[in-house]
Order: structure tokens, then sequence, then C-alpha cells
């Protein structure tokens, strides 16, 4: 049923300052205890941008419900905290106390499903991730479904990444037990062959054909449209993998992400096929920066990610000239800011 309601639409977003003190005191008294976490500091750095996340929610999002914005317990000081569509979720609020202090985001983020008031339409994002133009509730729903892309893709022996193709094949290895691949393509042949897809991501799947079992999925790394219900029926089957992960207080490469949840829904039929790639630009921070601040000024395309995981790049001086980009694409405050 098509949601008529888009109001009924939240977005949640996790958001942590590395800055504050009493959290590097308590991340460094577990860091001790827990050596073989992923624990760079490019994972809590702070650029400074969220006020130009919220400046291009109230600008292009009018119809949204709630913004849940997790946190561990620091608020910027700039945030309104009394806005009536902003609701501040603190860690102890969704994950149980035994699994706490998290500083993985990998395990927070699996408990989202746990907000209190969380619409069954929901729309994930990272801190990273930002909208750059308008767009309708169309563009990730309909008739009550994602807006999704299914693709495969193969995990890949990245050397120079020391946790996520682990990660990618914890999550394949997830859905297996309860998914088969070529009955699911048989099944449901236009989910995988929609003539939208990209070309590459059609042949890749036409390629995977010819192995019986899945390899890996393709995510698009951009804003997630999901469904709360499906988190609850991934919890009350793959509970155990679950839990495992929410013992991580970092990063680890025993984990699953939240890609397990967006994946499990298109695994299942519950999504509508739609290039969602077509919709994403996508940086590395160190690598085509100058292209990277006139994708920012210009607003070329409706959706933003700006990954940080280069530790040799000039922080501060990058932070400036990323600050100055987002002024010039959103000059003026939204609301969201005191």
């Amino acid at each position: 049923m098509e949601n008529k309601n888009p109001s009924k639409i939240d977005i949640v977003v996790l958001w942590v300052d590395g800055n504050d003190p009493k959290w590097q005191k308590e991340k460094q008294q577990y860091e001790q205890m827990e050596l073989h976490g992923e624990n760079h500091n490019q994972r809590y750095r702070d650029f400074g941008l969220m006020p130009y996340w919220f400046r291009g929610m109230e600008e292009n999002l009018d119809w949204i419900g709630k913004i849940y914005f997790v946190t561990w317990g620091h608020v910027p000081s700039w945030l309104n905290t009394e806005h009536q569509k902003l609701e501040i979720v603190y860690h102890e609020d969704i994950v149980p106390k035994e699994y706490l202090p998290l500083f993985n985001s990998d395990a927070i983020e699996i408990f989202v499903k746990n907000i209190k008031g969380l619409s069954e339409q929901f729309l994930y994002f990272n801190d990273d991730m930002f909208l750059m133009q308008k767009t309708s509730v169309d563009r990730f729903y309909k008739h009550g479904l994602p807006k999704d892309m299914l693709a495969f893709q193969p995990v890949v022996a990245n050397e120079s990444d020391e946790t996520m193709p682990y990660i990618t094949l914890n999550n394949a290895m997830s859905l297996a037990h309860h998914f088969k691949k070529r009955e699911g393509v048989k099944a449901h042949p236009s989910h995988y062959f929609h003539i939208g897809y990209p070309l590459l991501y059609f042949f890749y799947n036409l390629l995977e054909l010819g192995f019986p079992r899945y390899t890996a999925f393709y995510t698009v790394h951009g804003p997630s449209p999901m469904l709360k219900s499906v988190y609850e029926e991934v919890w009350e089957k793959e509970r155990e993998a679950l839990e495992r992960t929410a013992r991580h207080r970092f990063r680890s490469k025993e984990d699953i992400s939240q890609y397990l949840f967006r994946e499990w829904a298109k695994l299942s039929g519950k999504f509508v096929p739609y290039n969602s790639h077509k919709d994403l630009t996508y940086f590395n921070l160190g690598e085509k920066d100058e292209a990277l601040y006139n994708e920012i000024q210009t607003r070329k395309n409706l959706f933003l990610c700006i990954n940080d995981s280069n530790a040799k790049i000039d922080f501060e001086g990058t932070k400036i000239r990323l600050k100055e980009a987002f002024e010039v694409a959103f000059p003026q405050k939204s609301s969201f800011e005191k």
C-alpha cells in the first residue's frame, strides 16, 4: 500500500564528536582492553559540517517527519534541541546496557529499530551523506516499499582496507543462510534485470548466474530507505550474528553492517527496483578534492557522500575548504540552528 502520509517517514543519523574530552577518556579506557578492533582517528573526527547537513534537509525535504539524532552523549552547541522535528537519542536509549559503551558504528546501527516512535518507513543517513537537491517521498518509496538496486558483486581482497572485505562477506554469509541465489533470480527476474540499472551491474548480475552461491552484494553507499519490520525480522532470524557484532566495542572483522538489513529487504522481495546509483556522487578525501569542492558549490547531484578514510590529508586545511564550499551551497541557517 502506497504511503499516503509522507510526514510519517523519519530520518535517523548517527553523529560523534571525537573532540569531546569525556568521550575520549572513556574510549581510551576501553581501547586498551580491546586491541584487535579498528580504531582509526578518521572514524571519529568531525569536520564541522553538520549545520550544512541540516540545511540540506530543511531546504530539500519539507515532507519529513522526525530527525532522530543518535549520539554518545554530546550534542553540538549550535543545535536547536527544542526543534519540534528533532529528537536527541542517546546510545543508552536504544542499546542494551550490557553492550555499552560502543565506539563501533556497525554495532550502534543494528539497534536503531529501538528508537521510540520511529516510523515503519525511515531513511538512514550517515553524517557524511548530504542532500543537495529537492526530492520527493517517491524517490525513496513506492507502494510503501524502498526503492533500491539489487546487484551482485564479488568480495574484493582489498589489502588497503583491513575490515570491510570481511564485513561484506559476513553479510553475505548471513543472507546465504536464508536465501537461495538462483531461486531468487527465477522468482523475481525483474528485481535483478531492471532496465534502469547501470549497464555494469546489469552485466554483473548476468555473469554471476554462472555461480550457484552468493559472492556478495553491491550496496550503493548513500542514504538507505529502510523498513523497521525488516529489522525486526532479521533480529528474529540472525540474532546470534547481531549480538556478536554488538559485543564489539570497536569495529571488527567479525562484524556485520546495517547493509544486511537493506539487502535482506531486497532478497525477500520487499523493494522496488530503481537505479539509486545515478543519484549519488561519492568522493574520498585526498582524491580529486578540487572536483569535490566544485561539486559541493554547484550542487550537481541529488546526494553527495564525502568519505574520510585518508589519514594523510591536511585535516585543518581540508576542513576550512569544505566549510567554505558548503557555505556557498547552503548560506542560510536552518531552523535547526540556534
